[in-house]
């Protein structure tokens, strides 16, 4: 995978392999496109998604969030981008990698979301190996976890095509959408990706 860090800071861009689209982190500037995809994709999102907040969809919610992604990366355990197209700079989705670990743990749990107009179309199983690529070569990390809700089919054939194996079973892992469900979960690890993109 073809992975191309412009800036080890902030504006740090990610690109994908045929380099038709790219990760960055978020910043104020793209919050007239956040509010446009969000605002059209929330009853596409709702149910797989932890509730929103009342403001969520205003300015305050928006400046709150990126306030929470900066502290996170600042602090190490999370990194978040939003998933642009390469030839209008487009917003389609976002990425991230929270709950990262070091010490003998070196993993991270992964989270995505796509546009509802933008969904079905391969973009995410483009920006997921391109993040993967990122959190074991750049982060050095050995694990990458992912949780899916049983009924989210798509979301479960993505993560087996961009080499996730299940590994488990676990009741009421996350509150989605106001109400406690299970999760299946899924790891790919860093030696398998190598092995699988060399």
């Amino acid at each position: 995978m073809q992975l191309r860090l412009l800036s080890r800071f902030f504006n740090q861009e990610i690109d994908v392999a045929d380099k038709s689209l790219y990760l960055r982190a978020p910043t104020t500037a793209d919050f007239e496109q956040w509010i446009k995809i969000r605002t059209e994709s929330k009853p596409f999102l709702k149910p797989w998604e932890p509730l929103w907040p009342e403001d969520d969809l205003s300015i305050l919610g928006f400046r709150r969030r990126l306030k929470s992604y900066t502290q996170q990366r600042q602090n190490g355990v999370a990194r978040t981008y939003f998933l642009f197209t390469r030839t209008d700079n487009q917003l389609i989705g976002g990425i991230s990698l929270t709950r990262i670990t070091y010490g003998v743990t070196r993993s991270a749990m992964l989270g995505y979301w796509m546009g509802v107009n933008h969904a079905g179309k391969g973009h995410m199983r483009k920006a997921v190996p391109a993040i993967l690529e990122f959190a074991f070569n750049e982060l050095r990390l050995k694990r990458v976890e992912a949780a899916c809700i049983p009924k989210n089919i798509t979301s479960i054939n993505l993560l087996k095509k961009c080499g996730f194996c299940e590994e488990g079973y676990a009741r009421e892992y996350l509150e989605i959408n106001g109400k406690r469900e299970d999760h299946v979960l899924f790891a790919v690890l860093g030696s398998e990706f190598t092995q699988q993109n060399s």
